[in-house]
Parts: C-alpha cells; structure tokens; sequence
C-alpha cells in the first residue's frame, strides 16, 4: 500500500495517551453491547416480578433498539457538528440516567420507556466512540485500533447472558442495569479528562428535517424488521410499517440531494469504496446474525442442549473473533493483502465457516465447533477492514456521520440475515412436511405429530431445512464478500488516492498533543 501525501495530509497528530483513551472508549462501548444481550437472561424474573406480558417483554427489548437504531444517523451528525468528547459525555449521562430509571421501575410501562431513554444514549455511545477512534489514530494504527474496538462487540455479544446470568444468581432483576451506573460515571470523569474534543469547522446549518426524517424512516424500518419473525412477513403491521419507512427514507434521500448542508452527504455512494464496503458491511451481520439464529435453534432442537449449554457453545466464535483481533491479525493482514484482499479472505472463511456447520455440524457439536472458529477467524479479518473501508471513504469531518452509517449498516444487516435464513428455513421445512405448516414452531409441530416415527421424520426434516438455509446463507456471504473486494479494488485502481483524503483541515482536533 503506498503511501500517498494525501494520506499524511489526514493523519492526525498523535495524542500520546490514545491507547489509553481508547481503552475508555471500549468500556463505554460494552457497557451498550452488553445492554443489548444481558436482558434476555432476565426475561423470566421480568414475566415473574413486574407481571409482563409476552408484548410487555418484547417493547422491553424492541425499545432499545428501536430508538437506538433510528437515532444513529442523527447522533453521528449532532457529534460531528457540536463536538464528538460532548456527545460522548452525554450519550453517557443519558445511559446512566437511563440505567437508574430502569433498575428502580415498578412496572412494565416504566422499565419500556426507561429502555428508550437508555437507546438514546446507546446511539451516541456508538457513534461517538468510533468517531473519536478515528480521529486519534492515523492510516497505520487505525485498523488495530478499530479492530480492538470491533472486538469490544465480540466480547459483549458473548459476555452479556453469562454476566446477566451470574447477577441474577445473586441478585434482583433491577441489578443488571445498576450495574452501568458506576461504568457510566467512570466514563465521564475519564473521558472529561483524557479525550480530545473534536468537531467539523465548516459551521453547517442543523439539517432538522433530514434528521427527523431519517428517525422516522429507520424506526418504522428497523420496527417491520424486528417484528416480521413474529407476526409475519406479510401482516399488514409489518407491510405498513416497511411501507411508511421506505417512503420516509426516500423522502430522506430526496431532501439530501436538494439541501445546501445535508445530514448525509448522497454523494459518497459515488464513491466505488463506499460501496464496495457498504455491501460487504451489510453481508458481514447477514451472515454472522442470521447464522447464529439459525445456530441456537439447531443446538436446542437438533442436538438437544438447553438454553445456557446452547449459549456456551456458541462462544467459540466470539472467542476466536477476540483472540485474533487482540492478536492484530486483521491490521496484519491489511498491510501485506491490503484492504480488498483481506476482506475477501475474510468473507471466503466466514462462508466456510457456515458450511462447515450446515454439513458437519447435523452429526455433532465437533463439526459445529471447527465452523465456529473458521467463521469466526473470518470476522476478525473482515469487520475491522471493512469499518476502516467506510470510515477512510467518508471525510475526517464526517467521522461521526460514518460510524451512524456503520452502525445503521450493521442494524440492517442483523435484521435481512434473520429475515431471509428464517424464511429459507420455514419454506423448506414446509415443503418437506406439509402437516407441520400451521405449526408456529419445531416443538409445536413435534406436539402435534402422531406417534415416535412421525416425530422422527419432523426431526430430520427441520435439521435438513436449518443445513438447506446455512448454505443458503454461506453462499451469500462469499458472493457479497467477493463482489465488495472487487469493488475496492476496482476503486483503489481507478482512484489510488482516497477521495476523502483529499485534505479536510475543515476538521479540527483541539488538545490533540
């Protein structure tokens, strides 16, 4: 990879405690990814103590993310505009104050809207630590540097049920959210006295109505995508929530392109590396989210494990992913591949990765456990490159714009994979047993089957479907992985000096040394 004058032209100066900034950074980014797992082990003490409903339960969850996901857009432009350190130190104000309200509610209503309220501070606590993390490290320490924060949602993803699950032992319900309290305030103090303020000089005029507009198109999206599994793809809650958000979003992309100061610049998807990295962003959660769908129904229901065993077996992907991030294989890897390559390469194991637990893992958890660590090992060289990608294709001045598109891209993604394997696997199940369609789930047709040998053979046709749709999903995961690499590097040949390095002193660093 050459080094290009523009590419010094960027790099920022570099602050002498940014290791140790970035370790704030990733404290404040795990207490939001273990807020968005650690609930799911305390949905029966919930249903026991505040009398929650199976609909109670599922805003408990939604909210979150349904707020976060349809802010992130907004809080990346507010922290490029007001500054990044301000919006962190409120994103974690908020969480905290949110974090209170929910481990004190007496009731369902409460513990929901207080789960939103902490959704706000979730949108800025991802968009502003990714922000900042690329402002502190220059071209050559960047990918390392996104790649311990990438594994930051490894360990929070794998992290979150088990620590829920040991509080619980000991404690009440509301102490999974106490918890975040001394975190959050720890984080204020640390990051008011080491993190540098950043923010973009060009004074652009608020873009309220593409704010409001992105809101309310990503919420009534992101709300069709979370509750398609359970009331159907084709409800007309579903259809007309899809509807209003893909009207809205385009209404969105209208404004953009008339505005003089837009929210999100339509002009970066003129960029080839901007959207080679978008589709392999995209495809990365498709693949990784709908395969772990997949995966804890084929552990329960295929190999017999209970909930808590089923979790511990899926963490030899998240260990891998840590182990190899920690190591620097993926920064490693972009130096001697360059950032095509090791995206390629990462996607290839990942889809590998997928297959090896749609063919070997029907016999045993020995096949599944190889697939795991393949997969994961394909994580930990795609995802820091592919951030690096969006995040280098986007100005410095719009860093945290970039880090709402990443995480915007990422929501996405979770929610196609779940949609689209969910629905390879029901189809196929249908057509190989017929009598099993009006059932609403593998043990409800079990129920209903007539006798052991029947039983059997739904067995063995659900463990057929669930292979069917991890190949399906390998087989996308390549395919996109390959045809974003071939985009970046179609770009990098046509444009070897990155449009967003075109010099932005726009942006300032203040402190920074």
């Amino acid at each position: 990879m050459t080094a290009t004058a523009a590419e010094h032209h960027t790099a920022p100066a570099r602050h002498p405690q940014r290791w140790l900034i970035l370790g704030v950074i990733c404290l404040a980014q795990l207490t939001v990814l273990l807020d968005n797992t650690v609930l799911s082990v305390a949905i029966p003490s919930l249903t026991r103590e505040l009398h929650a409903s199976t609909a109670d339960i599922q805003w408990m969850i939604n909210a979150y993310s349904l707020v976060q996901s349809g802010l992130l857009l907004t809080a990346g432009n507010a922290a490029d505009r007001y500054g990044r350190k301000k919006l962190l130190i409120v994103g974690l104000v908020l969480f905290g104050i949110g974090s209170l309200a929910a481990g004190l509610a007496q009731s369902s209503t409460q513990l929901i809207a207080a789960r939103a309220g902490m959704g706000v501070g979730g949108a800025l606590l991802i968009t502003t630590t990714l922000a900042v993390v690329v402002q502190l490290f220059d071209n050559t320490e960047r990918v390392k540097a996104i790649g311990i924060w990438s594994t930051v949602n490894s360990l929070g993803f794998a992290a979150g049920p088990l620590i829920g699950g040991a509080m619980l032992d000991h404690f009440w319900w509301g102490a999974i959210f106490l918890i975040n309290i001394p975190v959050a305030v720890l984080g204020v103090i640390a990051v008011t006295a080491l993190v540098p303020e950043s923010k973009s000089k060009e004074g652009d005029r608020p873009d309220l109505l593409g704010a409001l507009l992105s809101t309310i198109g990503m919420t009534a999206v992101v709300y069709a995508i979370i509750s398609g599994p359970d009331h159907g793809w084709l409800s007309g809650q579903v259809l007309l929530s899809a509807s209003v958000g893909l009207v809205v979003l385009g209404l969105f992309v209208f404004w953009e392109l008339r505005v003089p100061y837009p929210m999100l610049d339509m002009h970066f998807f003129r960029d080839q590396r901007f959207v080679g990295a978008v589709a392999g962003a995209v495809l990365v959660a498709f693949g990784m989210t709908g395969s772990l769908f997949l995966l804890t129904q084929h552990l329960q229901f295929v190999l017999g494990y209970g909930p808590l065993d089923a979790g511990l077996r899926t963490a030899p992907l998240a260990v891998s992913v840590i182990v190899l991030n920690l190591a620097g294989v993926g920064a490693l890897a972009v130096r001697k591949l360059g950032t095509p390559g090791t995206i390629a390469l990462g996607m290839v194991l990942v889809s590998a990765g997928l297959a090896a637990i749609a063919v070997l893992g029907a016999h045993g958890y020995g096949g599944m456990l190889l697939g795991l660590i393949v997969m994961g090992a394909g994580v930990a060289f795609s995802m820091p490159a592919m951030a690096n990608a969006i995040m280098s294709a986007i100005p410095p001045e719009k860093a945290g714009v970039g880090a709402g598109i990443n995480g915007t891209l990422a929501e996405f993604g979770n929610g196609l994979g779940v949609a689209v394997l969910g629905a390879v696997l029901n189809s196929r199940f249908a057509a190989l047993v017929p009598a099993a369609v009006g059932a609403a789930s593998l043990p409800a047709a079990l129920a209903a089957a007539d006798g052991e040998a029947e039983r059997l053979s739904i067995s063995d046709a659900f463990a057929s479907s669930l292979e069917t749709s991890q190949l399906v999903g390998a087989v996308a995961v390549l395919a996109g992985g390959l045809l974003a690499a071939l985009l970046l590097r179609r770009a990098e040949r046509a444009n070897p000096t990155p449009a967003s390095s075109s010099g932005s002193p726009s942006d300032s660093v203040s402190g920074a040394a």
